[in-house]
């Protein structure tokens, strides 16, 4: 997953408990989730809209 290996996700772990809190982590997780969700569909929308333009074009 994008080159980083298990060392480097703990680290990045560790800076998020640090800068946000244990307390805060679910919500930080969730609004991830949220985010990445919203990043595919975007990106499913846009394939799907190329794919009908190319069909109208031929």
């Amino acid at each position: 997953m994008f080159g980083l290996g298990t060392t480097e996700m703990m680290i990045i772990l560790v800076l998020v408990l640090i800068i946000f809190g244990a307390g805060k982590l679910p919500q930080v997780g969730s609004a991830l989730g949220k985010g990445l969700r919203n990043f595919k569909e975007g990106v499913a929308t846009v394939n799907e809209s190329d794919e009908e333009k190319k069909s109208i074009d031929s």
